[in-house]
């Protein structure tokens, strides 16, 4: 009897799996609240240069004429965001709208702010507009090389010392640093902080749903996959609501953390993998897992006659003293090839999913109404994943919703600004499609790697999806040489990587791999 086969015999969808999932949800919707995070921490409101009264003079004139003294219009008739006068043009108070000494600098004494919408963002606290814009941007940047640097480093370490362990040092690690990054007295401080919070929360996104997954059966699995990816649905929304009743970026930051404190206290009842103890030759501890799962589960008469040495001769896997690493990857021909496209094709999906998400301004929408729809439309889309996993498989699933997205990239292209309507419909669409392709290929993953390089591949994926991340805020930098050159990109990728998803098999009702043999030799 092999490992999916006693789970089915014992339930692989039971009260022990419900009970995984809700353990795991607790970490896991604070996942979107920091991937997201920027699009409400480090939003830019409207500001200009600050205007200082010339000599006491603007006592008696309103905001409105004291700006048109000290800051040119934009053609829209708004104040400039970055320029103003070398000198008060005082002739604009009688209707004359040009000088012969209108000269115009970058600002000189500061930027006034907007804070309407937002109490205190990254860009108030340390002026991070005009030509500092782009530290601004690289915030985002900074966090996610800080993910991408923890996806190999966790894989490597879970895939060594187990799942529950290291899960405890990512709920900790990404507390303590988060909170000393809501403390920051500087933007150095803040950006090596935010660094190293990403590298923790790299952590329990991969290990998490790598667990999750190796505790359900085959007929489970697809329905596991959906319901977990539910989690970052939920946090999206989360995320909305926080950030609509804290205005400080400081506070936000807490608030967001704070069920990871939860999370902790909840992981006393975290089971480990069965699998990765058996992959291991620890029969015993996956023994007692198993019969607690049983037990959970009311199947306690499958486990009366199954002894830990029936496991060990069960569990077809490699000599227990063989370690392995992430080079693993790529020894030997199909796990190369698999290995290669995988990273494609998750640099693909990351890249477009966070263009998307991370640009929730330019739609002409309040950006809370804005992320909302954003969130909420991913739950129909999940619904629509799940059945069309279930009846016809992940590849070609992985494959349509990567050109679709694409497709509603390039459809943007030609809608004017002033269309608003047009361009969220079209946007909501593609930012659904995006996320239905990073729920099918998070799935798609931990099935096609074998068990023994589960966490190593589940790494170098995130690694190189992070990668694309880390990239992808710097994009929309591209739109000073031309506006459509940051679409164009998002675009061009969504569909190379869609192509690219094509050439990875099906997975549909199959056992997972549990060595590196079953890829290169499928029994």
């Amino acid at each position: 009897m092999n490992f999916d086969s006693l789970l089915s015999e014992i339930n692989g969808f039971g009260k022990f799996q419900i009970q995984l999932v809700l353990i795991q949800a607790l970490s896991r919707v604070s996942l979107p609240c920091h991937f997201l995070l920027n699009n409400f921490m480090a939003a830019v409101p409207d500001h200009h240069c600050n205007v200082l009264d010339d000599g006491g003079l603007f006592g008696n004139l309103t905001q409105e004429q004291k700006l048109s003294l000290g800051i040119p219009a934009e053609t829209d008739g708004t104040p400039s965001s970055c320029l103003m006068f070398t000198k008060p043009q005082y002739e604009h108070l009688a209707g004359f709208n040009s000088s012969d000494e209108a000269f115009t600098v970058q600002c000189q004494n500061g930027w006034a702010y907007d804070n309407s919408t937002y109490k205190s963002t990254l860009a108030t606290e340390w002026d991070l507009v005009c030509s500092r814009k782009g530290m601004n941007k690289a915030t985002a940047t900074i966090f996610f090389i800080g993910v991408m640097l923890g996806a190999p480093l966790f894989g490597f370490l879970s895939d060594r010392f187990g799942r529950r362990p290291l899960l405890l040092v990512s709920y900790l690690g990404t507390i303590i640093f988060a909170v000393l990054s809501a403390f920051s007295s500087s933007y150095v401080m803040f950006t090596i902080m935010r660094f190293l919070t990403g590298m923790a929360l790299a952590g329990i996104s991969i290990i998490s749903i790598s667990l999750n997954i190796e505790w359900f059966g085959i007929e489970h699995r697809t329905f596991s996959g959906v319901i977990i990816s539910l989690d970052w649905t939920i946090g999206n929304i989360l995320l909305v609501g926080i950030a609509y009743f804290i205005k400080d970026w400081r506070m936000l930051i807490l608030a967001v953390t704070s069920p990871l404190i939860l999370a902790v206290i909840a992981w006393r009842w975290l089971p480990e993998s069965a699998r990765w103890l058996l992959a291991n030759g620890k029969a015993d501890a996956a023994h007692y897992y198993i019969t607690q799962c049983a037990k959970t589960n009311d199947r306690t008469k499958v486990m009366a006659t199954v002894t830990p040495a029936d496991f060990l001769q069960s569990a077809q896997v490699e000599n227990r003293e063989n370690k392995y690493s992430i080079v693993d990857l790529f020894k030997t021909p199909n796990i190369r090839k698999l290995s290669i496209c995988l990273g494609i094709v998750w640099y693909g999906v990351a890249f477009t999913y966070y263009g998307i998400s991370l640009n929730i301004t330019g739609f002409g929408l309040d950006p809370y109404l804005t992320q909302f729809i954003f969130a909420l439309i991913e739950m129909p889309m999940k619904i629509v994943v799940y059945f069309y996993l279930e009846k016809i498989g992940r590849r070609s699933g992985e494959v349509g919703a990567l050109l679709l997205t694409g497709l509603c990239l390039f459809i943007n292209l030609f809608v004017a600004q002033d269309k608003w309507i047009v361009r969220t419909v079209v946007a909501v669409l593609g930012k659904s499609l995006s996320e239905a392709s990073f729920t099918i290929v998070f799935l798609y993953t931990t099935e096609l790697f074998p068990t023994v390089v589960r966490q190593n591949g589940l790494g170098f994926t995130s690694f190189i999806a992070r990668l694309g991340v880390s990239i992808s805020p710097l994009i929309m930098l591209l739109e000073d040489v031309w506006h459509l050159l940051p679409a164009v990109t998002y675009c061009a990728v969504a569909v190379g990587s869609g192509l690219v998803a094509s050439l990875l098999p099906e997975t549909l009702n199959t056992c997972l791999p549990e060595c590196i043999e079953d890829i290169e030799k499928p029994r």
